[in-house]
């Protein structure tokens, strides 16, 4: 059996890291036996006119999406796609968002055959085998679809409790120079399962509230892999990382033991941080950590069930502080019964901490507390425009604040912040910027390269040419840069680099020049 996984459009700026869960489902349908390939178009443009022509080489029996709610659309415009260019392939979709919008997702759009309920793996594994059997499906845990007695679901598939028994993500089948090129962290687990109840978060949902843990030799393993394959940089994806302060430990000896050589980052609430786990994470390479503080308002954080205080706050930065790590704080914007008050509470204990911090709009997903309890709150959501659900643009309002004003409240908090980088790249313009400004202001501009090359397919369109020059880098700087308005000497600089690093390579042929991003080694 042949599968293709699709990985839908998302936005570049939101700083994607390759795709771990549909890497994860690859690895079960591998495991099923299938033959798979994903059709990655997070660092590819999507057309319909590729993606049938993809469709036409490969002719998978089963063709699979993944979204959250922010790229569902996408997604499922692409499961039509599918299912109109050829009626016989079967459609499949999971995810946090269809998982917890099953019915509407199946009847608004009858393209997708089933949908596959939480945690993936099990029912991918089971289903497989009986996916042209639809009979059988009404006995395979964690599906939904629709039949001619209409709506029906198997319940929520089963958790893997042994983490360890799964396949690891099948990574090779991705674009790997690509998501190389454009520099952001790839993502690993080591552990699944969130105890915390937050109401406006799906994890524990998705993922159980009892934490799950991977063998720390085994993710040292994987670590010791994605480094050999020339990444420099891992973000530890875990609901909760810092869970155990035991295992934390002992998987940092492991790196340390190995000597492994990485800068890496995870998420951790206040209340399960202290110096002494600090200090051995950061002896391992971890050099930033993120807080999910949500308000500085203590009624607030009750609200929302956050379960932790403004102190645990106070006292996990100063942690930060004195071992030396970078300490970012995430707040959050529109959370039932916010008023001009609350928000000015968050501002001012955002500035009093001192730390890296963002502000984030409420976006209620479905499956969230918030969401299927709202008649409980002071919150009124005012759109189901799925791509809204970016946390950039208020999309609810309370009985004190309407959309507008928790924009300009984000404007107003924003403002230090812009002027001051909007300075640095004036500085930098007239010469007179610091280094570490100068290094800001040009990360900026690469990445406004990498972006315009990624989503516009530029290397495979202005890629082939007569190579009339002894540097093909140099005339393919030159085609690029009047693609993008940007300077060539800077696009040269950093191709030298990508080519360098063996992310892009050129052969030549008759005279003929063709550029090309180099393909994986890692091994399947």
């Amino acid at each position: 059996m042949k599968v293709a996984l699709i990985a839908p459009p998302y936005p570049l700026e939101e700083a994607p890291s390759p795709p771990l869960g549909i890497c994860y489902a690859a690895a079960a349908c591998e495991a099923a036996g299938a033959e798979v390939e994903i059709f990655d178009y997070i660092v590819s443009e999507y057309t319909h006119k590729k993606l049938c022509r993809r469709l036409d080489e490969f002719m998978p029996d089963v063709v699979g999406a993944t979204s959250v709610t922010l790229n569902f659309p996408a997604g499922a415009e692409i499961i039509q796609t599918v299912k109109q260019h050829n009626p016989s392939i079967i459609t499949i979709m999971g995810g946090p968002h269809v998982s917890f919008n099953a019915e509407e997702t199946l009847r608004y759009f009858p393209e997708i055959d089933a949908i596959v309920i939480g945690e993936s793996e099990n029912t991918l594994m089971k289903w497989l085998p009986a996916a042209k059997d639809r009979s059988a499906w009404h006995d395979i845990k964690g599906l939904a679809f629709l039949d001619n007695d209409g709506f029906v679901t198997t319940g929520p598939g089963e958790f893997t409790w042994n983490l360890d028994s799964l396949p690891l993500p099948s990574r090779h089948l991705l674009p790997l120079s690509k998501y190389k090129a454009l520099g952001f962290p790839i993502s690993i687990i080591t552990s699944r399962g969130c105890p915390n109840k937050c109401i406006f978060c799906l994890g524990r949902k998705m993922v159980g509230f009892k934490v799950r843990y991977r063998d720390p030799v085994l993710v040292a393993d994987e670590i010791e892999s994605i480094i050999d394959n020339g990444f420099e940089r891992i973000n530890i994806a875990d609901d909760l990382f810092t869970a155990n302060k035991k295992r934390v430990k002992i998987l940092c000896e492991e790196i340390l033991n190995r000597k492994l050589q990485f800068g890496w980052s995870a998420f951790a609430r206040v209340d399960t941080v202290d110096e002494e786990t600090l200090e051995i994470m950061k002896k391992a390479g971890c050099d930033a950590v993120s807080f999910g503080i949500e308000s500085g308002n203590p009624e607030m954080l009750k609200r929302v069930k956050k379960r932790i205080t403004l102190d645990q706050s106070r006292q996990a930065v100063r942690a930060c502080k004195n071992v030396g790590m970078l300490a970012h704080a995430s707040f959050m914007v529109g959370l039932p019964g916010e008023t001009p008050e609350t928000l000015k509470d968050t501002l001012n204990f955002a500035r009093e901490l001192d730390i890296e911090h963002g502000f984030h709009f409420l976006a209620p997903f479905p499956g969230t507390t918030v969401r299927e309890h709202l008649e409980e709150y002071d919150l009124e959501i005012l759109t189901d425009n799925w791509p809204r659900y970016d946390a950039n643009t208020a999309i609810v309002k309370t009985s004190h604040l309407t959309p507008q004003e928790m924009e300009d409240f984000v404007t107003m908090a924003y403002r230090p912040i812009i002027e001051r980088w909007e300075a640095s790249k004036q500085r930098y313009s007239e010469g007179t910027c610091t280094p570490e400004e100068s290094l800001a202001v040009e990360s900026e501009t690469r990445l406004q390269l990498i972006y315009h090359i990624l989503s516009t397919d530029l290397i495979e369109e202005i890629g082939h040419f007569q190579n009339t020059e002894n540097d093909p880098v140099r005339q393919l700087s030159d085609r690029i840069a009047e693609k993008t308005g940007i300077d060539e000497s800077f696009v040269h600089r950093y191709l030298q680099l990508w080519v360098g690093k063996n992310y892009l390579a050129c052969a030549t042929d008759d005279g003929r020049a063709r550029w090309f991003w180099m393909p994986n080694n890692l091994p399947r």
